[in-house]
């Protein structure tokens, strides 16, 4: 039991999360990049003393838990010569315990007097970090080496002196400097500022007050993990999820899972997975492991502090070499679409132990397409992770517009593409007829058009998916639609493989067409209730003509 009072842990926690937060809007405001600003595509956390996350602010679940591989990595690294005023810096998903290059991780350590007692740390994704392709999502490359800028941890400061030579190097090897040196001082600021408020934080309670909360709030995190997982049926559910694969001659790629639930604890064996592919959705095991804490957490119902102790309770293994558990030299860069679909095979195996707590498969994930070139004389990037359609629940339709979960990011607003980018968004709104039918209907699929308006050549690629492999229904309901992506060029439509692999060349009035693809239906489309048929032809959703054929009981008599 806690020595330490409940209503003064509680205090501690959200000031903790505060902190964090604080964290995040700072870099979100500070950010150049429409990747950080707009998507917010980057975390931010406090760490304690042993590298152990206490709070993660409210940005991308998918970093969930990755900061500890990381920290312990650091700390490893620089045991014995750590000091006031280092700033460290990197990113190698195998030489830094990282995810992928585009994500470089800046971390600070928080000394009281001479003793460490905490770390800031933020993780944000660079518009582009050099490599073979603009923007670094490189599907194509076979090898790590390929993907761009490769960073252990360094120290960017040592004891507040910058050292020059890393910033040099970073913006002679990036193709747009200017905005990957902003983000990186947008990093910078939010981590002073969690410097700051956690030395207030010590300042108002005292050290060993804060030091106690924070060691009892992992126990505490474990604790209620421990005490839902008690409530949930004992068992093992299996489930296989695919990616549909890489290129113009696609080969299907494996997810496999095997969740254990058994008594207090929870393991999850990603064994059977495909081998690692020559191409960039392998993952590191850090990220394989968030991608599972994040799907957890969905279905779990006690407000669990956002905390490495939650993590104890969880168990995840994945053979080496492997898409879910990478060795070098794997290229990594597009690692996300195999994040999105551990999460999707995580709520395929929780449906057979708890139905009423997750969807149907909605879209697998951001679509993640990518246009670059020179504008004005000066090199541009531009990467926008394009959102988002969920399947249906028992409970209610599949949204349309939000991201999935892993992620937490938003669409760039039409006005900040068009302002900035030699870009026009002609189209973006809702496909009707597209969700997966049932007595909760799947989210619509939603369509957005770019046309490339720039004087000078320039180039785009695509990362999507289930196109092979329809997103499914739960409990009879009906799949969803799979994407469209058309590269229309002099009047010519070219179908895009879902997984780029080769960067296309695009040119004054091309246009790119994606139709995202749409959310699976929950239980018998019979069972759907007449008047909400009615309601989604009104509201344009559906068509009379498919509703009639799809929902015929809701037009009897009619």
């Amino acid at each position: 039991m806690s020595k330490i009072d409940p209503i003064r842990l509680e205090v501690m926690k959200n000031a903790f999360d505060a902190i964090a937060d604080e964290m995040a809007l700072m870099l979100m405001r500070a950010a150049y990049s429409p990747i950080v600003r707009d998507s917010m595509d980057y975390s931010t956390a406090i760490c304690d003393a042993f590298g152990q996350t206490l709070a993660q602010g409210v940005t991308t679940p998918m970093h969930l838990g990755s900061f500890y591989d990381a920290m312990q990595h650091l700390m490893e690294r620089y045991a014995g010569n750590i000091h006031a005023g280092d700033v460290f810096i990197g990113n190698d998903p195998y030489a830094a315990a990282g995810q992928h290059l585009p994500d470089i991780y800046i971390v600070e350590p928080i000394f009281h007097g001479d003793t460490l007692v905490a770390w800031t740390t933020t993780l944000a994704h660079h518009a582009d970090v050099g490599g073979i392709v603009p923007g670094s999502n490189a599907l194509g490359a076979e090898e790590i080496y390929q993907e761009g800028l490769r960073l252990p941890f360094l120290k960017l400061y040592d004891r507040g002196v910058i050292n020059s030579a890393i910033w040099e190097i970073i913006g002679l090897n990036v193709r747009v400097p200017g905005m990957v040196h902003g983000d990186l001082r947008a990093q910078l600021a939010a981590s002073r500022a969690g410097q700051r408020s956690f030395g207030e934080l010590i300042s108002r309670y005292g050290i060993e007050e804060v030091l106690a909360c924070a060691e009892e709030l992992h126990d505490y995190a474990e604790r209620l993990g421990r005490a839902e997982i008690r409530d949930l049926p004992n068992g093992t559910y299996h489930f296989t999820d695919h990616m549909d694969g890489l290129g113009t001659s696609p080969e299907p790629i494996v997810i496999q899972i095997a969740l254990t639930i058994h008594d207090e604890t929870i393991s999850v064996d990603l064994a059977g997975s495909s081998p690692q592919v020559k191409g960039g959705v392998n993952t590191p095991l850090p990220f394989t492991k968030a991608s599972v804490y994040t799907a957890l957490r969905s279905v779990m119902q006690s407000e669990i502090p956002n905390c490495h102790g939650f993590e104890r309770v969880v168990t995840v293994t994945a053979p080496k070499g492997t898409v879910v558990n990478s060795v070098h030299p794997a290229p990594c860069g597009a690692r996300g679409i195999t994040g999105y679909r551990i999460i999707d095979a995580m709520f395929g195996a929780f449906a057979q132990a708890l139905p009423d707590r997750v969807t149907a498969d909605g879209m697998g994930g951001s679509t993640v397409p990518t246009f670059a070139g020179v504008h004005e004389d000066q090199a541009f990037v531009f990467t926008e992770t394009v959102m988002g359609t969920w399947g249906a629940s028992a409970g209610h339709d599949g949204q349309v517009g939000v991201p999935h979960m892993g992620a937490n990011q938003a669409n760039v607003p039409i006005e900040m593409i068009e302002a900035t980018y030699p870009l026009r968004i002609r189209r973006y709104g809702i496909v009707p007829d597209t969700g997966g039918a049932g007595r909760t209907r799947g989210g619509n699929s939603f369509i957005r058009e770019y046309e490339y308006i720039g004087e000078e050549e320039g180039v785009m690629s695509l990362r999507s998916d289930k196109r092979d492999f329809l997103p499914h229904g739960l409990f009879e309901g009906g799949e969803g639609t799979g994407p469209i992506s058309i590269l229309i060029q002099n009047g010519q439509e070219t179908e895009l493989p879902v997984l780029v692999t080769e960067p296309y060349t695009i040119r004054k009035g091309d246009v790119f067409r994606h139709i995202s693809p749409s959310g699976g239906g929950f239980g018998p489309a019979k069972d759907r209730a007449p008047e909400q048929v009615r309601e989604d032809v009104e509201a344009g959703l559906l068509t009379e003509s498919y509703a009639r054929v799809t929902y015929p009981h809701a037009f009897q008599g009619k």
